[in-house]
């Protein structure tokens, strides 16, 4: 009799640790996952009803139905609503506003995400969500009004464009050149005004300059700005590279960049300094130029740069040059800066007020100094002998930044002196020019506060 109770007891424990185990597989198993599903909208607390609300719905054991809806003061509206025959775990929705309701007058609506998953749990009801987020309607786009411009912008040149920017909801706003570069602009004078130099790329065969202005809802106002374009040719150069260059200065600087390191080469050492390292190079420049200060300014005088007296041009700017070995194309470049000389470690000055930015050696432009004059207009001197400031110095009118020389990728002793607006090259010969600076900025300034003034 004892036997027959202890074996039921055995059988009775085996079944019951069984029921125990399953019990707890069944706990820590996916199909009685616990956690509800995750939403995310990632849309800010603004919206202009046209655009899509982006809405991410996230579960590991998969989702088999979710409801988007929205309430205002016309009540609820179902904008989606779906059972799915296949779980998914990661839903990735565009809900639209029905285009039919688009008179809504309400100035806040809220949206609501529900969802729920697979999930056995909770006796086979499954884990659910319910998210919440309020929008502030906003289907105005933002007022933007012309005030001054420069008349015309030459290709590789410069202008200036002041405008008014108003939305009580304001976000970004900044100057578009032909739909890719995008230049920043600055406070001007009051609130609400804005200014900016823009740049017509050389290379760029067209031009097309906007102000585009948006807010946080989305809304875009486009305005065209009417320079009248001024054609210009740049020279093109056929160099024919002698072996004495291939094995004289190439080699030297073969010698220290180590992009060239275990090249033996020499055309092959060309090609690589005269691209790769002259695009690093110009990486550098581009990034300490693009800056633009988010301080109010209510002038801008700058007087011409002359920064070698009694110097020779010996370089154009914009020359697009063609380098050629034994009748064969082998690479090309682009001259984007004015190269002057005059006597050897001449003295490089600057006429106008500026922070250095950078001043160290850079590559193929060899010792170079950077300094920024306000409004995103930069100077380089390139080539220098030595440096006469250091980076974050601030440099007055008719200092001395540098000596002229022959460091980096140059083979006589002059500067490549260099103009950038907003990491853009231009023109340094307007920037040269009393009277181009006096109608293209100083005059349209001092229209634009006229103007200003009076509203």
């Amino acid at each position: 009799m004892r036997r027959k109770n202890n074996s039921s007891s055995i059988l009775f424990l085996i079944i019951f640790g069984g029921i125990i185990a399953g019990a707890i597989y069944l706990y820590n198993s996916v199909m009685f996952e616990r956690n509800a599903p995750v939403v995310t909208i990632t849309k800010n607390l603004y919206w202009n009803l046209k655009e899509a609300i982006d809405i991410t719905i996230e579960d590991d054991s998969g989702i088999k139905w979710y409801e988007v809806k929205m309430i205002s003061s016309e009540g609820e509206k179902i904008l989606a609503q779906e059972p799915l025959l296949v779980a998914k775990t990661k839903l990735e929705l565009k809900i639209e506003y029905p285009k039919m309701s688009y008179g809504i007058k309400d100035k806040e609506v809220k949206i609501v995400v529900n969802a729920v998953d697979v999930s056995k749990w909770d006796f086979f009801a499954g884990n659910t969500v319910s998210l919440e987020k309020s929008f502030i309607i906003d289907k105005k786009k933002p007022l933007v009004s012309l005030i001054s411009n420069s008349y015309g912008i030459y290709k590789g040149g410069t202008a200036l464009v002041i405008f008014k920017a108003k939305d009580e909801n304001l976000d970004d706003l900044y100057i578009e050149v032909n739909k890719k570069q995008r230049f920043k602009v600055q406070p001007f004078y009051k609130e609400g005004y804005y200014a900016s130099l823009v740049a017509w790329p050389v290379r760029d065969k067209k031009f097309d300059a906007r102000i585009i202005v948006k807010d946080k809802a989305g809304n875009t106002m486009r305005v065209h700005i009417p320079y009248y374009h001024k054609a210009k040719s740049y020279r093109k150069s056929r160099i024919n590279l002698s072996n004495r260059f291939l094995k004289g200065k190439i080699a030297e600087l073969a010698y220290d960049y180590p992009e060239t390191q275990g090249i033996e080469d020499s055309i092959e050492q060309f090609k690589i300094i005269n691209e790769e390292v002259r695009a690093s190079n110009e990486k550098v420049i581009h990034e300490m130029t693009s800056k633009v200060s988010d301080e109010m300014i209510s002038n801008f005088s700058i007087k011409p740069f002359y920064p070698l007296k009694n110097a020779a041009k010996v370089a154009s700017f914009g020359d697009h040059r063609l380098y050629y070995y034994k009748k064969k194309k082998v690479s090309e470049s682009y001259h984007l800066g004015l190269d002057l000389a005059s006597v050897k470690m001449g003295a490089i000055r600057t006429q106008n007020y500026g922070m250095t930015v950078f001043a160290e050696e850079n590559g193929i432009y060899g010792n170079l100094p950077i300094i920024h004059h306000g409004m995103g207009l930069y100077t380089i001197y390139g080539h220098c002998s030595s440096l006469r400031v250091n980076t974050g110095e601030s440099v007055k009118p008719n200092q001395q930044v540098g000596n002229t020389g022959k460091s980096g990728y140059a083979m006589g002793d002059h500067l490549h002196f260099g103009v950038l607006v907003q990491g853009i090259e231009v023109r340094p010969e307007e920037w040269m020019d009393k009277d181009w600076i006096r109608l293209n900025i100083t005059e349209v300034m001092k229209n634009a506060k006229k103007l200003i003034g009076r509203s």
